[in-house]
Formats: structure tokens, sequence, C-alpha cells
């Protein structure tokens, strides 16, 4: 079985957890929407990344919706100690499967209260406040009103730590004014890396920075010296990519998600994967 340790740990909201860690994202039906075609292989998935070393889960109850979080629910409650599950909240779905802002501080408390009623919780580890900007990239715009929501839910008791998605430095600035903020979810990969300054601001700061789309999301990274890299250390692009990021800073936390128990082993082998300097040079010429 892979070592996932070997990747190292980082303290999420006063607890280590592996880095290499599980986006339970695409345990949802096509489009994230609906139910799986197989829940019993989306279980089976879970449970394995767990038996696995993973104790940091990344998920939302507007994947589904409510369907991931009821899964993770299903297969792995009473959760064993030490695993962290990190949701967020910020958006709702629509009949059609839009995605939908849902931002106002009455919203955002009703989604706190389900991701605690589908996970069958009676405090959230870690809730990242999801910004809707330009859908996969941040936008400028004070998120005061927004994270004060949050830090009273977390004075009530419902929260552990407070994280962010889909924000700028000026926006982080903003809420660590506010409240405490342990993570930081952003777009960040091999080719995609308009985060680069961000991620060393955070890593100063001791916070996790958490890359979403990791792999590339629904458009997979492709590059001819990414696969060049891979064939030379027998492995797959896509644990080049992972590891390459495990590699670019001690504060990143990877979720990459998969329905698939296959994908889900070769993902966790990225762990043990070091990359030589050769290879990293070639690599960091990918990036944007």
């Amino acid at each position: 079985m892979t070592d996932i340790a070997k990747a190292g740990i980082f303290t999420l909201g006063g607890r280590a957890v592996n880095r290499m860690g599980y986006g339970a994202m695409q345990l949802a039906g096509p489009g994230v929407f609906g139910p799986p075609k197989d829940p019993d292989q989306a279980r089976a998935v879970l449970r394995e990344a767990v038996a696995c070393g993973v104790n940091h889960i990344d998920t939302s109850d507007f994947y589904g919706p409510y369907v991931v979080n009821q899964l993770i629910r299903e297969a792995l409650h009473p959760y064993p100690d030490g695993l962290v599950i990190v949701t967020k909240v910020g958006a709702v779905r629509g009949a059609d499967a839009s995605w939908n802002p849902a931002q106002s501080p009455a919203e955002l408390t009703s989604a706190v209260h389900d991701n605690l009623r589908n996970l069958k919780l009676d405090v959230l580890d870690v809730v990242n406040l999801r910004i809707t900007g330009a859908v996969h990239a941040p936008s400028e715009a004070s998120i005061a009103e927004r994270f004060e929501a949050l830090a009273a839910l977390q004075g009530q008791g419902l929260i552990r730590h407070l994280g962010l998605s889909n924000v700028t430095s000026a926006q982080v600035a903003e809420a660590r004014g506010i409240a405490p903020v342990v993570c930081v979810q952003n777009l960040y990969n091999l080719v995609q890396r308009g985060d680069d300054a961000l991620l060393n601001e955070l890593d100063e700061a001791g916070i996790a920075y958490v890359p979403f789309f990791p792999l590339g999301g629904f458009s997979p990274l492709q590059s001819q010296a990414l696969s060049d890299v891979a064939e030379s250390l027998g492995a797959t692009p896509m644990q080049v990519a992972l590891a390459w990021l495990l590699q670019r800073a001690p504060n990143i936390l990877l979720i990459p998600g998969t329905s698939s128990l296959g994908h889900l082993r070769e993902n966790l082998a990225a762990a043990e994967l070091a990359l030589p300097e050769d290879a990293l040079a070639l690599l960091d010429e990918i990036g944007e």
C-alpha cells in the first residue's frame, strides 16, 4: 500500500493532516449533479481513501446537491479520529444543475446547518467561504459581511475553523482582520500559476493553500513536457503534476478527486514520487 505520509504533513485547523488528501466532488452524478451511477462504488472510494491514510476530505453540500455529503456520512460515520472534513458554502444548485450564488448571511447560515445535518455533525471542522467571482477566478470586492456571518456561527460553536475559496490577497487580508483563516482554496496547478505570489504569502503566514483543479479539472492538463517527464520516471502525467505541487511549497495540501478506486490509488501514489532537479526545471517552464 502507498505510504502517503511520505508527502509530509501540515497543520490544518490545529490538526496535523497528511498533505495528500481527497476531494469528494466527483462522487456526484454527471456535472456534479444528482446521485452517482454506482453509490456503492462511491462509498468504497471514500473508505479506501481513509484506509490509505487520507485524513483530509474536501466536500460541499452543493455537490449533488446534498448527495456527496450524504455519501460521506453513509460511508464513514462515525468518523475516525483525526479525520478533518472541510466543506464550503456560498452557492446553491438550480433544478437545471446551474451553480447560483447564495452569499447573504441568511443563506450562509442555512448552508452551514445543511452541512451539519447531511454530514451528521454537531460542529464542522473547517468551512470555506466560496466567493463567487469569475467562475474559477477571483474578483475584488469586500467580503466582510459574508465572512462576519460565518465568524458569528463560529462563535456559536457550529464551526471550528474558517477558510476561503476563490479569493484575492486583499480579500484574505480583509478576512484575517475579522477572524483567523486556516486555509485558502484557489485555482492552481502545474499550468495555471496565477496565484504564485499569494501562495508564497500564505506559506510565510503558515496558512494552508489547497489548489482546486490540481489536475486541470474538467480540462485535464496536457503538455508534451509533462508527458516526457512522466515517461522518464515511469509515472503517469497526473502523478507528476501532483508531485510537482507537493514540491512547490510545504503549505500545499492536495485534494485530487475521482470516483474510481484505480484512479484514487494512482493519485495517492504521487505522494511517494520525488522529482529530480532536471525534471523540475522542465516542468517549471510549463506554467503560465
